[in-house]
């Protein structure tokens, strides 16, 4: 194999806050410890937790890299003694920070074999969104075939995601999305019911479209969505936060219209789990659906692919949420 340098380019962000920059430094290459790959990097999930990490609201944990990117896909150049056999591979995962960067470590239990035929831009679309959306519908959710499922952003990575798993698990897609043409795009994967949030109010339409109730929202929004949501609830049912996109107080939360569903109020993330809780995640998912993800019976949706060092350009296309799907750093 070719000799690995040990110095590398990475982007990194100056100034975290309101007029953050962001800045292409020389680092020293990574060294994988026992259970860990490094990475040659060839792409990188662009997610929306890196505008947040940039803005200096969502901070790397102790000990993970202050590098950018929580997911990427590459060729695995060294590893430690008991996953040699990864060696030369092509593969794609969850990072602890470090994708934008031209080397990144991977811890192995979260490393997946990228699928034949796919790019490596389609490989670094993948683990972020299909994972989050696995551990929100599965890990937590328990989705049971015949069941209602409403996703918001459905036109947003975790959602394009989300729509296809909660489909091939056999439950009904109701979404939310800001524009007809996010919503025909969420159809085209499946959404049975599709809500534009500009032109109507989701949870009186959907209490019509849906009068038996639904048994699961995914929501990346919170604030008075909250409230808006608990109505909506069958019995048993299930609201998991796992952002705060409108705002991280909830006004006015009667708790008496919880207890009558039997309903749970559950708010998740994923950056700061465990990495057993992560590798167990990764084969859980891989275990389920890598046929599947092979087969393209499920594939992420890429809207577009950026010279990493175009990566301002990308970060400020995120922000307009124009979106559909997402968008890729390529190496």
């Amino acid at each position: 194999m070719a000799t690995i340098p040990t110095m590398m380019q990475a982007i990194v962000v100056k100034e975290p806050g309101k007029d953050s920059q962001l800045q292409v430094e020389q680092r020293a290459v990574p060294q994988p410890n026992a259970e860990q790959l490094l990475i040659k990097v060839a792409a990188a999930g662009i997610n929306r937790a890196d505008l947040m990490q940039r803005c200096g609201l969502y901070p790397p944990p102790a000990g993970d890299s202050d590098v950018l990117g929580l997911e990427a896909a590459g060729i695995v150049v060294a590893a430690g003694p008991q996953h040699k056999s990864w060696l030369g591979k092509a593969v794609f995962g969850l990072v602890p920070g470090g994708g934008y960067a031209e080397y990144a470590l991977m811890q192995a239990g979260h490393a997946m074999a990228v699928p034949n035929g796919y790019s490596m831009a389609e490989a670094g679309a993948t683990a972020e969104v299909f994972l989050t959306a696995y551990q929100l519908l599965c890990a937590i959710g328990n989705v049971q075939t015949g069941q209602r499922v409403l996703i918001h952003a459905g036109a947003s990575g975790v959602g394009t995601a989300a729509i296809q798993l909660a489909k091939a698990l056999g439950a009904s897609v109701a979404v939310t999305a800001s524009s007809d043409e996010k919503l025909q795009a969420c159809r085209e994967l499946g959404a049975d019911v599709t809500l534009n949030y500009q032109k109507s109010t989701f949870e009186q339409v959907l209490a019509q479209q849906w009068p038996e109730g639904v048994n699961l929202i995914l929501d990346p929004v919170a604030g008075d969505y909250i409230s808006r949501e608990i109505p909506l609830l069958a019995l048993d049912g299930k609201i998991v936060v796992y952002a705060m996109m409108g705002g991280r107080e909830v006004p006015q939360l009667d708790l008496a219209t919880l207890f009558k569903r039997r309903a749970q109020l559950i708010c998740t993330t994923l950056r700061n789990r465990s990495n057993k809780y992560k590798t167990n995640l990764t084969q859980g998912f891989n275990h389920t659906f890598s046929q599947a993800l092979g087969q393209r019976k499920l594939q992420p949706i890429l809207q577009q692919q950026f010279s990493w060092l175009h990566a301002e350009q990308a970060h400020q296309l995120m922000i307009t949420n124009a979106t559909v799907g997402k968008l890729v750093l390529t190496f």
